[in-house]
């Protein structure tokens, strides 16, 4: 039942990642056709053979491209935005180092009950993750297993519990470390495509045209603009949020570890 639902959930998150790059992409489109393409950004209200006033008619003319790299900006921003929420949602509620103090303090005094209700009042992802473990770990307590044998077992709560908890926090990711790529290709190709319609004015019989010859170069140092620009924001954006990642992961299997100790101290006592 929970893959059930796992791969339902999967599916419909796929469904709706992947109307936002349309989204993007169309929004994209529409501020460089109906904002950039503006009449009066150009001399003589001419968009074809007017020279452009502003800076937004010099992108304007940056080509084909310019609205797909217009779009993958938009894609870094959302999906950077929605993963900003997802992973402060999953740190839960006040400082999240605060409440890791707390909770191994409970814990290595033995006071599970209050632990699991700290873990209650923080929520998110750590804290649902370390609540399973200490529940298991009265389980444990209860049916009286050796250190070992209780080891394995909350372990295996903790990565069960991490194993549905870490797709949320990823998800989304892959397209954010993808653009880092796409965003420098397609600057690329935009690059490319401007200077051949620049060499191709250089190449042209009797005098260059002067004015194909800008174009073509405006075309491609636009895109190439553009592009680094997605970059940029695109590298910054997965490399914080892998990080934050990787905190959460770590905050859970630490905590599982002192659940670990704390519960062999308690057979070694009893042995005492």
């Amino acid at each position: 039942m929970a893959n059930v639902k796992k791969e339902s959930g999967s599916k419909a998150g796929g469904m709706i990642s992947a109307l936002i790059i349309v989204a993007c992409i169309l929004v994209g489109w529409m501020i460089w056709n109906f904002v950039m393409g503006a009449s009066s950004n150009f001399t003589g209200g001419d968009t074809e053979k007017g020279s452009p006033l502003n800076t937004l008619g010099m992108v304007y003319r940056g080509g084909f491209i310019v609205p797909v790299l217009l779009g993958m900006l938009l894609m870094v921003i959302v999906f950077s935005f929605e993963r900003y929420l997802v992973i402060t949602k999953a740190a839960g509620k006040g400082n999240l180092d605060t409440f890791m103090k707390n909770v191994q303090a409970d814990i290595k005094q033995g006071k599970i009950e209050e632990a699991i209700g700290t873990c209650d009042k923080q929520q998110g992802s750590v804290a649902n993750a370390i609540r399973s473990a200490l529940v298991k770990y009265q389980d444990v307590k209860k049916e009286g297993f050796n250190s070992e044998e209780a080891s394995e077992t909350i372990h295996k709560e903790i990565e069960e519990v991490t194993a549905l908890e870490l797709p949320m926090l990823e998800k989304n990711m892959t397209i954010i470390s993808s653009l880092v790529s796409l965003g420098t290709l397609g600057g690329l190709l935009g690059t490319v495509s401007g200077m051949i319609k620049a060499f191709g004015a250089l190449a042209s019989a009797g005098t260059p045209d002067q004015a194909a010859l800008a174009t073509g170069i405006s075309e491609a140092l636009v895109n190439t603009a553009t592009g680094i620009s997605t970059s940029i924001l695109a590298i910054i954006a997965y490399n914080l949020f892998t990080s934050k990642i990787d905190d959460l992961t770590y905050s859970i299997d630490e905590a599982g570890t002192t659940i670990v100790n704390t519960y062999r101290h308690y057979r070694g006592s009893l042995k005492q």
